[in-house]
C-alpha cells in the first residue's frame, strides 16, 4: 500500500523544532537586511493601469527580500537606459500567486521557469529570451550528512521537501530523477511542499524531511547566508539539465519596447556594470530565445505527466 503524499507543510511542531525555527525565522524574514537595496518591489493583485509603466514579474526563485536585492538593480539598469517607459519589479510570495498573475496577464514582462514559460504562450505571451548556461538548470537533492542515506531506495517510506508543485527545476526534475532511479514517487515517498527553496532546505536540517530539493543557485545563496546550517547538509544527487528560465512579454506590449528591453538584457555582459549585476544572480548572460527553444521542455513534460501526478 502506498503512503500519503503531496502535502503542504510548515515545519515540525515538536518543541525542539519550534525552538530552532524561532531562531531561524528572523534570518529568513530579514534576509540580507544589512545590504542596501536601491529598489523595492511592488506587491499587488491588481493589473497595472498607469500609462507608460510596465510590470516585470520574477518567479519566486528567492524570498522577496533577496529577490529585491538581486533583481532591483537590474530593473534600475533598464530604466536608466530606456528613457521613457518605466519598469516596475513585482514580487510574488509563492509559486501559486505568481502563476495566477502570469496566467491572468497581470505582468507585462516576466522571468519564468520553463514550465511557466511554455504555459504562458497559451495566455498571450511571447518568448523573446532566456537565461544562459542551460547546464546550470538542474535540480539537486540534499540530505543530512548524518542521515545514513546512500541510495535512492533508502528514501522509501520517507518524506521529501519540494518548494512547489509547479517548480520545474526543483520539484519536477527531482521527482522524475527519483522515478528513473527506482522509486515509485506516487507511492513510495511523501511529498511535502514547503513554499520556498529555503524552507525545503531547512526541513532537511530540522529532520522534518529525509531529503529536500533545490537548485544550485539557491543552495549557493543559502550556504553563504547560513554556513553553519549548510555544513550539516550535503548534495546527494543532481538531476540532468534542461532549458533555463525564459523571458516573456505580453502580446500587447509594443514590439519596439520588447526589442529595446531584449537588447539591453542581452548586452549586459558587454559592460562592467552589467557583468557585476549578472554575477549577483549568478549568471553570465541573458540570450535570445523563441518558442522552439523550449521544445525539450514540452518533451520532458510529456514524459513527466505519463508517470507522475
Amino acid at each position: 500500500m502506498g503512503i500519503t503524499h503531496d502535502k503542504a507543510y510548515i515545519w515540525p511542531i515538536s518543541l525542539p523544532g519550534i525552538f530552532i525555527l524561532c531562531l531561524l525565522l528572523p534570518l529568513l524574514i530579514s534576509c540580507d537586511s544589512e545590504k542596501p537595496a536601491t529598489y523595492a518591489p511592488e506587491y499587488s493583485s491588481q493589473p497595472a493601469v498607469r500609462q507608460n509603466k510596465y510590470v516585470l514579474g520574477v518567479y519566486p526563485l528567492h524570498n522577496p527580500q533577496l529577490l529585491e536585492y538581486i533583481y532591483g538593480p537590474i530593473v534600475d539598469y533598464l530604466n536608466r537606459r530606456l528613457s521613457g517607459p518605466e519598469i516596475k519589479l513585482e514580487a510574488s510570495l509563492s509559486y501559486e500567486e505568481f502563476d495566477k498573475k502570469l496566467y491572468s496577464r497581470h505582468f507585462h514582462f516576466a522571468l519564468s521557469n520553463p514550465y511557466q514559460t511554455i504555459n504562458s504562450l497559451r495566455h498571450g505571451y511571447r518568448v523573446f529570451g532566456k537565461m544562459g548556461a542551460d547546464e546550470e538548470f538542474r535540480g539537486i537533492i540534499l540530505v543530512r550528512k548524518d542521515s545514513g542515506i546512500n541510495d535512492v531506495t533508502d528514501l522509501r517510506g520517507k518524506s521529501i521537501s519540494f518548494p512547489a508543485p509547479t517548480a520545474l527545476e526543483t520539484t519536477m526534475l527531482p521527482l522524475y530523477f527519483l522515478h528513473t532511479s527506482g522509486l515509485d514517487v506516487n507511492r513510495d515517498i511523501a511529498r511535502l511542499f514547503s513554499g520556498s527553496h529555503d524552507s525545503a532546505i531547512l526541513n532537511v536540517y530540522l529532520r522534518t524531511s529525509a531529503a529536500g530539493a533545490t537548485c544550485p543557485s539557491s543552495w549557493k545563496a543559502f550556504k553563504e547566508r547560513y554556513p553553519e546550517i549548510a555544513a550539516e547538509l550535503a548534495v546527494k544527487w543532481e538531476t540532468p539539465q534542461l532549458i533555463n528560465n525564459g523571458l516573456v512579454s505580453r502580446d500587447d506590449v509594443p514590439a519596439e519596447l520588447t526589442a529595446r528591453v531584449a537588447r539591453l538584457l542581452f548586452t549586459m555582459n558587454d559592460n562592467e556594470e552589467g557583468r557585476r549585476l549578472l554575477a549577483a544572480l549568478p549568471l553570465k548572460r541573458f540570450e535570445p530565445a523563441t518558442p522552439e527553444t523550449y521544445t525539450p521542455v514540452y518533451a520532458f513534460m510529456e514524459r513527466y505527466n505519463k508517470v507522475i501526478r
